[in-house]
């Protein structure tokens, strides 16, 4: 870093400093390298500045100084869904703003940016409802949704961005304000599943749901035995009601010493599920599963509210994540078969996940007031996953989920929803022509100086 431009990062973090109360780092300060950095750290963000926000009010007056000064927002509150193409921006933090209101007697939550999912359910469990998850129990609850959010139990409820009431916001002036279908229909609907593009979201309102009875976990099978698991997965998803959620997933367990010896190394198949129901019920409908023998383990119980985003045991470190989904039209014998092989009998390094999970149900009945994010009238979706450091791992990984695109191909619809996009892909793969326009008309409309850029920016 020259000399002009340490002055010129020193400027400006006098001038964020007087404008705001929350923590201001750039260049050069102690901590700014961890602050800048999302959760996938091969995703470069070389921002201006990092600026932690501590409520709304903050939040407004940095908005404001930005409209202002001509500077853009990027805004994460931990850095999941982070992409390529920083540069330059202001890098806003929503982590402090944690606060989380249950409002049993209405079945919603009023739930700040920086809330996990985690901590939403652990509000939730103790009215004994559930607010539309993920499997991360550390994902921003509001990121999540702004992005559509396919969840633990969208099958019976939908996608999460459908059950919010309104939010709270602050609009590209520096002004804040209440949005919901009343108010303001338009931005409403750009909100729910557009992503962060046009106004810094502070809190929102969003439906809960009755869980009385909670069942979940995940079984775990040599790899030898996945072409039995497939079939199982299959014929199962074919009647399941739509309080069942079932996951198919090749693994490559890392040989990490702190893993447990049956998985540490091993090449596996891995079912997880969630149930909506009792315990007798659920076990009823995955009694083909019990059949196949090799099981090396099984965590299926009755849970509580809070243990959903265990289920999956998902890892809560940065790592240098990449990502790729596809869309699949169906799982009919040919793609389960094309699936398997391009899987092959032994490993599916360097992927560390190949997964389909099963979607249907209340995510492919067309809303008459949904969002932006709509439905997904694909049955089904393809999730690969790796963790690639280096360019030389990174063109290895690039070859083994290009073997499973062109395996997959005749099923793949050529879509995926807005939060699986990888950090290099624009939201042309998320959304159909009609409703990027009118996303791109909202952006033009609601943020015609461009303050605010979202992962997957609209207006790119």
């Amino acid at each position: 870093m020259t000399s002009h431009d340490i002055d010129g990062a020193s400027g400006l973090a006098a001038d964020l400093r007087r404008a705001v109360r929350g923590r201001v780092s750039v260049p050069g300060d102690e901590g700014f390298e961890a602050s800048r950095r999302p959760w996938a750290v091969n995703v470069d963000q070389r921002v201006r500045a990092v600026v932690e926000v501590e409520d709304a009010a903050d939040a407004a007056a940095l908005v404001g100084y930005a409209a202002k000064a001509g500077l853009r927002l990027a805004v994460q509150p931990n850095g999941h869904g982070a992409t390529d193409g920083l540069d330059g921006e202001i890098l806003v933090r929503t982590g402090r703003m944690r606060g989380v209101e249950i409002r049993p007697e209405r079945r919603t939550a009023r739930v700040e940016a920086g809330a996990s999912w985690g901590e939403v359910l652990t509000a939730s469990a103790g009215h004994g409802l559930t607010g539309l998850c993920g499997s991360s129990p550390i994902v921003s609850a509001t990121g999540f949704t702004l992005g559509g959010g396919l969840a633990w139990f969208s099958r019976r409820h939908g996608l999460a961005a459908n059950g919010v009431r309104s939010f709270e916001v602050v609009d590209a002036e520096g002004s804040l304000r209440t949005v919901s279908a009343g108010s303001d229909p338009e931005l409403f609907w750009a909100l729910r599943g557009g992503g962060g593009d046009f106004a810094l979201v502070t809190a929102m309102e969003i439906e809960l749901y009755p869980a009385p009875h909670l069942y979940g976990g995940r079984l775990i099978w040599p790899m030898e035995r996945a072409a039995e698991v497939m079939a199982a997965f299959r014929a199962t998803t074919a009647v399941a009601p739509e309080e069942l959620s079932l996951w198919f997933t090749l693994m490559r367990f890392p040989p990490f010493p702190q893993l447990p010896e049956p998985l540490r190394g091993l090449s596996a198949v891995v079912m997880d599920v969630t149930y909506l129901g009792e315990a007798a019920e659920a076990r009823r409908l995955l009694d083909r599963f019990d059949r196949i023998p090799g099981l090396v383990v099984d965590t299926r119980d009755e849970i509580a509210i809070p243990e959903l985003g265990g289920v999956c045991a998902e890892p809560t470190d940065p790592s240098p994540a990449v990502q790729h989904a596809e869309l699949l039209r169906g799982l009919d014998d040919d793609a389960a078969a094309a699936f398997l092989a391009a899987a092959g009998p032994d490993t599916i390094f360097p992927l560390a996940v190949a997964q389909i999970r099963h979607l249907g149900g209340a995510l492919a009945r067309p809303v008459p007031d949904a969002g932006a994010c709509g439905h997904v009238a694909e049955p089904y979706i393809l999730s690969l996953l790796a963790i690639a450091g280096a360019p030389e791992e990174m063109a290895a990984v690039e070859r083994r989920m290009g073997s499973f695109r062109e395996a997959l191909a005749p099923w793949m619809s050529g879509a995926r929803p807005y939060t699986f996009l990888g950090h290099s892909e624009g939201p042309e793969a998320a959304f159909p022509a009609d409703v990027l326009a009118r996303l791109r008309a909202a952006k033009r409309r609601y943020d015609p100086d461009g303050v605010f850029r979202a992962n997957h920016p609209i207006s790119s």
